[in-house]
């Protein structure tokens, strides 16, 4: 037999091994017996791992790969330099399930260096504090806290607090809390308004860069969304240096109903559960809450009008997992730049600054888009189950059956099996 023949054979024997241990991979994810479910597992490189753990995987560990644009280091909001993002979880007895997170754009006194902000509003049932003013003037002067809607007073006196005490702050008689909400108020009794000056400084001061815990903490405790337990999610993407270089980040407090899509996949419907199904009421958008908050960061120059315009494009990335803005969702998207800071009091009649030209801002709104949507995506598969006020029960999505259902619409490891945008 000729060289040229035992390299063929070779060649067959190997595709037909590959296949056999795709076949093995893809039985071990859709058992719902499988340890590997059980554990939130994730792929064949990943079952040593998942066999000393019970920690539930993001999208990428299954190989839902969401977009063209790569994303960063840690695939979070903390990918952008200088953010840091901190949680305080309350669960307390068998009613209080709720809490704080908590996104810093820089380490130092935000009063005194701000930054450039925008708001975007998709849907206003909702109490964003501070909105108006970081409209009007373009800028974030404290941390951005996430709670839930009731909580909104006592967290934003308590920020306030927070920021009078910073050093350099001794005179300041004027300060815009950013605090944002959606309603936990079925897991949790939110009618006791259990947060705390204490639980809003832990989140502040515990604030960290590097990976982001998801899922049923922090603001994400009590929260439900496309019919499942959601949370607190976050991902990143960093444009090709062809197009800027720039990192976008995004952290997303999901708490909204619809019909969930992954990848394209229609796995709410497969799972059926889903807004307007047979089982749900007709008037009712779904089993799940009715909100979501964006918060966005990036490192590219954006003055406040391109801040919001990022902004507006993050809300397609609730679209494409199937959520539409019902009546009483709350949407709402917070845009920050960390590119420059504003000192607190000017020095000169003139500021310069030098900003990205709206024309090069198209790749930014891609990857924001990108970034939000797998945010999602992983605010639901790290959620764990929760159960909370009067037995209310929120399930977790349910990984195997996630991964059986993407197999069978063939949107898995899409990275290796399409084109890549840049070489």
């Amino acid at each position: 037999m000729d060289k040229k023949s035992l390299k063929l054979i070779s060649e067959v024997l190997i595709l037909v091994l590959l296949f056999v241990g795709a076949l093995v991979v893809t039985k071990s994810y859709t058992s719902r017996d499988s340890p590997l479910e059980e554990a939130g597992a994730a792929g064949p490189g990943e079952i040593k791992k998942i066999q000393a753990t019970t920690s539930r995987p993001r999208a990428r560990q299954l190989g839902i790969e969401i977009g063209i644009f790569e994303p960063g280091k840690y695939n979070a909001i903390t990918d952008v330099k200088g953010v840091k993002v901190g949680q305080a979880t309350l669960v307390e007895g068998d009613s209080v399930r709720t809490g704080v997170t908590a996104i810093l754009p820089h380490s130092g006194n935000l009063y005194q260096q701000k930054v450039p902000a925008a708001v975007y509003c998709g849907n206003a049932f909702g109490k964003l504090t501070g909105s108006t003013q970081v409209r009007e003037l373009g800028n974030i002067e404290t941390p951005i806290l996430l709670t839930n809607t009731l909580s909104i007073p006592d967290v934003a006196n308590s920020l306030i607090d927070y920021t009078l005490s910073l050093p350099g702050n001794e005179n300041v008689k004027s300060v815009n809390p950013v605090v944002g909400e959606t309603n936990d108020g079925y897991l949790n009794d939110i009618r006791a308004r259990a947060v705390k000056k204490t639980h809003v400084f832990e989140a502040i001061e515990n604030a960290k860069a590097g990976p982001v815990e998801e899922g049923s903490v922090g603001a994400g405790t009590g929260t439900r969304c496309l019919g499942w337990k959601g949370g607190i999610g976050t991902s990143s993407r960093i444009l090709p240096k062809e197009l800027g270089g720039w990192t976008v980040g995004v952290l997303v407090q999901t708490n909204f109903g619809g019909a969930l899509s992954v990848n394209g996949a229609p796995v709410g419907r497969e799972l059926g559960n889903f807004a307007y199904n047979s089982q749900n009421s007709p008037r009712s958008p779904s089993k799940g809450g009715s909100s979501c908050m964006i918060v966005v960061a990036t490192d590219a120059p954006l003055g406040s009008r391109d801040l919001e315009r990022l902004a507006k494009r993050a809300l397609y990335g609730i679209a494409r997992t199937g959520g539409f803005s019902s009546h009483g969702s709350g949407d709402y998207v917070i845009a920050f730049s960390t590119s420059r800071t504003i000192p607190n009091e000017p020095g000169g009649e003139v500021s310069r600054m030098k900003l990205l030209n709206s024309e090069y801002c198209s790749p930014l709104f891609c990857a924001v888009v990108e970034a939000t949507e797998e945010a999602i995506i992983n605010s639901l598969l790290k959620a764990t189950t929760v159960v909370g006020y009067q037995g209310h029960r929120s399930e977790a999505i349910p990984i195997g059956e996630v991964v059986r259902i993407c197999d069978k619409y063939n949107v898995l490891h899409w990275n290796s099996r399409l084109p890549p945008f840049y070489e």
